[in-house]
């Protein structure tokens, strides 16, 4: 493809993507496809001639949009918020065409620069102190393997250069609340911990934050009986609920040890840019790194995960790589990336931060979440309102946890009705929700956070909810009867 043939396949792509987002309200919410359907639909054996670009659009809209679940659907509920405001395609759009290498600052002097200036702009907009210093990882996923491996490394000594963890004399241990996202679990047993040496602590049950009391007597207990301990996760926004650990309390009872704290905020970060919600995260700055996901709540699209530490020096000492292909004079006077992480390699992705804050301003991300938070308190003040339906979490964000309990009705009774409202739901297209447990029993989490979800549509969902949930009710009865 030359550049003028890509420029005028550029165009009818960038017209097909605006068509696109401007039709996605009129589209089933969750893919409408069975297992195999979509693969059903591409060719048996690769292309052997070339496809004109009007064709192959068509065969995007034949093949791949009936298979995508739309997130960026104003009445999509479920998970988090995974937006891609367009600005920000904007910016991938140009890291993608400038076709960069970043394997070190030598090869691409804008990339790590950019990135140093774009992630200190953000770490400005949410009011952290100037000792952190960050860098852009795919997800927070692995943000926090990064953070375990320089934990792990720092509590053994940087026992890679010798033994490694089998010349320990002590096991190292890592502890999280129980309400902590799957990926902290991956990130400790990737990092070579073991899954005995992780503990997964009782969160409080009125609030399913992690006590710094439970926290400092499973270390005190863990050193009574010859263990170490290597790292503290402290959830700031976890996966079902919302909730926040105690982050400044946990820095302390952490202190005692000498163990690594890892501030996991993947999606609740965002709530950074609001001053009124800092105080949710209040000792943050004593963490060792932090992580956060631009593009959940703001809105950067994929992958923009943001990863800050205090002491870049002991990630170099982890991860450093430097043979002799890779040197240059300049070593010793720049940031090189490459000793931040796992990847060698690495693409332009703070281009989409960039495009975002300079073409949408952060004003206009600060009035979307605040809108955001409105929407959840509105959908929460009905729930609490109507007979029937409970909160089964408070509401700190924009997650709002609820359950309908008709009378007589509980345990697994209870649990299959509520699996059953909630896929009536899904399967209609209508909207799109998930579920998620508390204590054994299922509830249905609300995440209120899609760019394009107003009052208008968490209305809409809210009586969806009630027609279902007597839907399932009144079948619940008759096969009762």
């Amino acid at each position: 493809m030359t550049p003028e043939e890509f420029r005028r396949a550029g165009h009818e792509l960038i017209d097909w993507i605006a068509d696109y987002r401007e039709r996605i309200e009129s589209l089933p919410v969750r893919a409408q496809v069975a297992p195999g359907e979509v693969n059903s639909l591409m060719p048996d054996t690769p292309p052997e001639t070339p496809l004109e670009f009007a064709a192959l659009l068509d065969e995007l809209e034949r093949v791949v949009v009936p298979g995508v679940t739309q997130v960026q659907h104003p009445m999509h509920f479920g998970w988090f918020p995974s937006n891609a405001s367009l600005s920000s395609v904007l910016g991938d759009i140009a890291c993608a065409g400038l076709g960069t290498l970043g394997i070190s600052w030598e090869s691409c002097p804008a990339l790590t620069e950019v990135e140093e200036a774009a992630c200190d702009w953000m770490r400005q907009l949410a009011g952290l102190s100037d000792e952190w210093q960050g860098t852009i990882h795919d997800t927070a996923s692995t943000a926090c393997l990064t953070a375990m491996l320089a934990a792990r490394e720092r509590a053994s000594g940087y026992s890679e250069f010798d033994g490694g963890l089998q010349a320990c004399d002590r096991p190292l241990v890592v502890y999280a609340s129980d309400q902590a996202h799957s990926s902290v679990v991956k990130a400790v047993l990737l990092a070579g911990f073991g899954y005995d040496n992780l503990r997964l602590l009782p969160s409080d049950p009125a609030t399913r934050a992690l006590p710094a009391e439970t926290l400092a007597r499973a270390m005190a207990d863990d050193v009574a009986a010859g263990r170490q301990p290597a790292a503290v996760i402290a959830s700031l926004g976890t996966t079902g609920v919302t909730a926040f650990d105690p982050v400044g309390a946990l820095v302390e009872a952490a202190a005692a040890h000498g163990a690594w704290v890892h501030a996991d905020a993947a999606m609740a970060g965002s709530a950074l840019l609001l001053t009124e919600c800092r105080p949710l995260f209040d000792g943050i700055d004593g963490a060792d790194s932090i992580s956060w996901n631009p593009h959940k709540w703001i809105g950067t699209i994929l992958d923009t995960s943001l990863f800050y530490v205090r002491d870049p020096q002991t990630l170099a000492r982890v991860m450093s790589t430097n043979p002799a292909y890779l040197q240059s004079a300049e070593d010793g006077q720049v940031t090189q990336y490459r000793d931040w992480g796992i990847p060698l390699g690495r693409r332009f992705r703070a281009l989409k931060l960039w495009f975002q804050l300079a073409l949408d301003g952060p004003d206009a991300i600060r009035d979307r979440l605040r809108r955001d938070l409105a929407n959840a308190r509105w959908l929460a003040d009905q729930v609490e309102a109507t007979p029937d339906w409970t909160l089964v979490s408070p509401l700190t964000l924009q997650t709002v946890c609820l359950r309908h309990e008709p009378p007589g009705l509980e345990g697994d009774a209870l649990d299959q009705h509520t699996k059953d409202w909630l896929a009536r739901i899904n399967r209609s297209g209508e909207a799109f929700l998930s579920p998620a447990q508390l204590d054994g029993r299922w509830f249905v989490r609300v995440s209120v956070g899609v760019e394009s979800t107003t009052r208008e549509h968490v209305a809409r969902l809210w009586k969806l909810l009630q027609n279902a949930a007597n839907e399932s009710s009144l079948g619940a009865d008759r096969h009762a009867n």
